[in-house]
Order: structure tokens, then sequence, then C-alpha cells
């Protein structure tokens, strides 16, 4: 059974709700376990106070939220069997389902969702998510009233997937901060498809299906198997010869292309679109000489972005111009894109002022990379900028924190990174951008240090703009500003893929969120 959705009215206040059911391709079966590999060990289990795709996958399972979406960035019902916007925009009501229970027992009620906004809004990293949410009140059981200070288009999204989970009050309203709650990793109660059984960190994640799930007759699935698996190669062995049935979140090329030539193995780039992610070579525009906008355009024009693609990538991505994902809506394709041109990049620095030495090079610059994924694109840059005068020497950090110091405490000159839009430009792409948001410590904020009150205004005015052209017209404003300042050389997406054994497994999670999103419907064939 899969839910879908009536539009009632899209004007003025507006109710989805439950209209029935959509008939899928094959018969789904029921029982089974699912044996899939993850690539890295999650810092814990609850989506309400961590981001990330570690802690998401699992955590989707685990934890139930009010929306859903499907594979088209349409919201369905979850935990709100309906919703009703009022005309302001400012105040969104939800229904919950009824009978709804927590995998210990405890009945679901607007008091749980309360405390989730409220416990998100006070320990999540992206603080934008549900800023504009002043509260949420409780009239009943079953209803949750969103007072809005002002209209936020991405409230749906970040109402759905691992962004908004709804946790129980009755365990993580005891007084103990939430980010280091011993249930976030011990012993985890939410209302997803799945419950907890085991975490081993560096070993497993093993859920088993809830049986007392809200949704008649789901999840399919009897059990699900995450083996934390940290060796690609290990990774692609395992798929190839059956043992493992499905991996999500491979992006390295050679195991991509590997897995297209086996003929059990199915590869798919589907499922990713609100993770959106992307590449970048992102540079400190407070640190001299980053801070001139000529060293930072001739250096964008120095790069190579065809030769990342196909010879590091080996025609595994796509190209990116902007922050925001070329699969999003909001995408503005027609921006400076800087594209190879050493004579011009010459030029630039000559005009400058940045003679060349006796050496040939004009001054030294670092470029750090925090993972062996991005060692390539990082020594790539050392033989590239030489030939306009730049020396550059690589810095490889002692894993992804110490990376993550280095970076966030604004120590570095370039730094290779990924980025993920998270569905709504309002969660995932102002953070990188506005200047208020240049928080020392905190990674993946402002790290560049840029600061435009201009792209700082227009972003506002996107972020509570309920018409999708004006927003469309907004975002295309602010990526071609962008652009012009290069704060950021965005180079092309992350080819991330789920590979899967199409003989054994039935409906990959397909939709915007992919395996951060509830795995209910997938299936064993046999």
């Amino acid at each position: 059974m899969r839910f879908s959705m009536k539009l009632i009215s899209v004007l003025g206040a507006t109710v989805l709700a439950l209209t029935g059911v959509t008939i899928q391709a094959d018969t789904p079966k029921a029982g089974g376990t699912l044996i899939m590999s993850i690539g890295s060990t999650p810092r814990h289990l609850n989506p309400a106070v961590q981001s990330g795709i570690a802690t998401g996958a699992p955590g989707a399972q685990i934890f139930a939220t009010l929306l859903r979406f499907d594979d088209q960035w349409n919201p369905h019902p979850y935990l709100a069997k309906s919703w009703q916007v009022s005309d302001d925009s400012r105040t969104v009501t939800f229904s919950l389902v009824e009978g709804a229970t927590f995998h210990d027992g405890t009945p679901i009620t607007s008091k749980d969702v309360a405390f989730s906004i409220k416990t998100i809004k006070e320990n999540h990293p992206f603080k934008t998510m549900f800023g504009a949410v002043e509260s949420v009140e409780t009239p009943d059981a079953n209803t949750a009233v969103f007072n809005l200070s002002k209209p936020h288009p991405a409230l749906m999204l970040a109402l759905s997937s691992q962004l908004g989970s709804i946790i129980p009050e009755h365990i993580y309203g005891d007084g103990q901060d939430p980010k280091k709650h011993p249930r976030n990793s011990e012993n985890v109660v939410g209302s997803g498809p799945f419950k907890f059984v085991d975490f081993v960190r560096d070993q497993h994640i093993i859920l088993e299906r809830n049986e007392n799930f809200f949704i008649e007759d789901r999840p399919y699935l009897d059990k699900i198997v995450m083996r934390i698996i940290k060796d690609p190669s290990a990774r692609s062995l395992g798929r190839e010869n059956g043992e493992i049935y499905m991996s999500a979140f491979e992006s390295l090329a050679q195991d991509i292309l590997h897995a297209q030539g086996v003929s059990h193995l199915t590869a798919t780039d589907q499922g990713y679109a609100a993770i959106g992610p992307l590449f970048w070579y992102a540079f400190n525009t407070k640190k001299e000489p980053l801070s001139d906008v000529r060293v930072r355009q001739a250096i964008a024009y120095a790069i190579d972005r065809d030769f990342i693609m196909n010879a590091i990538n080996q025609g595994t991505t796509k190209a990116a111009y902007t922050g925001i994902h070329p699969g999003s809506i909001f995408n503005e394709p027609n921006v400076e894109r800087y594209d190879l041109d050493l004579d011009k990049a010459n030029a630039i620095l000559d005009d400058a002022g940045y003679a060349r030495g006796s050496d040939g090079m004009r001054f030294p610059l670092t470029v750090d990379f925090g993972w062996p994924g991005a060692k390539p694109q990082a020594e790539y840059l050392k033989p590239q900028l030489k030939k306009i005068g730049i020396d550059i020497t690589v810095r490889t950090s002692a894993g992804f924190p110490a990376w993550a110091k280095t970076v966030s405490n604004w120590d570095f000159d370039i730094t290779t990174d990924v980025v993920f839009n998270w569905g709504d430009p309002v969660i995932g792409v102002h953070r990188t951008y506005l200047c208020d948001n240049a928080k020392k410590g905190v990674i993946w904020s402002n790290t560049q240090r840029y600061c435009n009150p201009e792209v700082d205004a227009i972003l506002d005015k996107a972020g509570q703009e309920n018409d999708q052209a004006k927003r469309v017209a907004f975002y295309s404003e602010a990526q071609k500003l962008i652009a012009q300042d290069v704060p950021i050389y965005f180079t092309d997406t992350v080819p991330y893929h789920t590979i899967y054994n199409h003989t054994k497994v039935g409906n990959p999670p397909n939709t915007i969120w992919g395996t951060c999103s509830p795995m209910d419907e997938v299936y064993l064939k046999n």
C-alpha cells in the first residue's frame, strides 16, 4: 500500500489528505533481512540533533516525520494525515494519524511534535530550517499548529526525512543534553517502520520490523542489517559475491563503473535530488591574497572543470556552476562559469600587480583536504596552478575531524569540500553565504567568511517568498552575484549512487531523500 495525495485547494488554505493507494509495478513480498553496507560510523542515531547522512540513513528508519516526499518533490502524509495552510502562510495546522505509537507503546501526541521542533531548533546545526517557527501550539492530542514569524517555503521539506524527526518527549525530556543523551545510541525509541536492536561502532546497526507501525501491512522487511564497511573495495567485493544486497552513497568512479559491469547489480543515481551533493574549492576570502577577488577569478580560470569530471571522476559526474545543485529548480546555469583560460588567468594576475619572481612563482598558497576521496582534486591544483605562477602546497589532515577543525577555524587558504543542498536553499544553501553565518569553529557554515550585503538581502527575500517563480528569480540573481565574487569555485556534482542486487531487492529507495527516507516499501524478491 502506498499513500497518494489529493490537492483540495491550491489557493489560500491548502489541505492535503490521504485518498487511497497507488498500484505498484511488482507485488511486494513480506519478510526477509536486507543486508546493506554503509561507509562510515554515525556519531549516534538521532537525526533531530545531528546532521549528515551517516546518522540520517538509520535515523530515518527509526524515527518518523510529519511528512514524506516522493521522487517528484511532492509531499505526502506520514505522521501527519493532513495539513492546512492559512491565507497569509504564517499558520500551518497538522492533523496527526490517530493511534500511532512510539516503539515502546507510548502514544504519539502533538506535544511530542512541539517538543521535537523545540529540540531541533535548539540543537540542530541547520538554524534556518525552523528559524521562522515561533511556536507550536497543541490544542488537542492530534493537532499541532505551527505559528511562523514569516512565510517559510522550506517548512514542508524540513518536516520530512531526517530533518524533522519526531522524538519521544517522555525519553528526551528528562533534562539531559539531547546531543549527548545515552538513548541516542542505546535502546533508541522512535516511531518509524523499524525498531532499534543493536549498534556496535565500526561494525553494524541492526533494525527489526515495527509490528505496530501506523501504516498497515508495512514495512515489508523483517530486519535491516547495516554493515559498517569503510573500505570501498570490501564493499564492492561484497556486492559482487552477493553478501551485500545494497549500498548507498557510493561515489568512487571505479566502483560505480565496476558495478555497471556486474550482471546482477544496478547502479543508479536516483534518490539524491534533495541531498544535492556538490564538490567545490572554497577560498578564505579574508586572507591575503585571496581577499582580492581578482586572485580568486584568476584561479577559477586556471582550473579545468572538464578534466576533473572526465579524468578524475571518469565521466560519472555532472558540471556544477553554482552552489545550487543542477537538479534543483532554483539552479541558474547562466552565470560566469570561469571555463579554462590560462592566458586570461595570467593576464588578470599581471594586471593586478602579482608579478612572478625569479622562480616563476607569484605567491604560495595551501590547499587542504579532509578525506581520501578528495585527495585527487586537491593534488590536481599543484601542477595546474603552477601554470599561472601560484606555488601550491597540499596539506593532508589527520582525518576528517582534524580537517573540520582547521577549516572551521579559518586556518586555510583553499580547501576542497563536499556540501549538500538539503532540499531547499533555505536549509542547505543560505548557510554558505550569509554574512552573519561566518561562525568560527562551525564546519559547513560560511567558512569562506564571504560577505555581500546585497546577496544577504536577496536570500532573505527568497527565503520567505511562497511564489515559486519569484523565488526562482531571486535565487537566479543571487547566484549571478556570487559567481562574480567567486568565494567558491564550483566543479561538479558528487556522483552518489545506490548500488543494489536487482535479483534480490525490490522497490529500492529512489525518492528525493533516497535511503535517508523510510524504507518501509523495500522488499526482498526471494
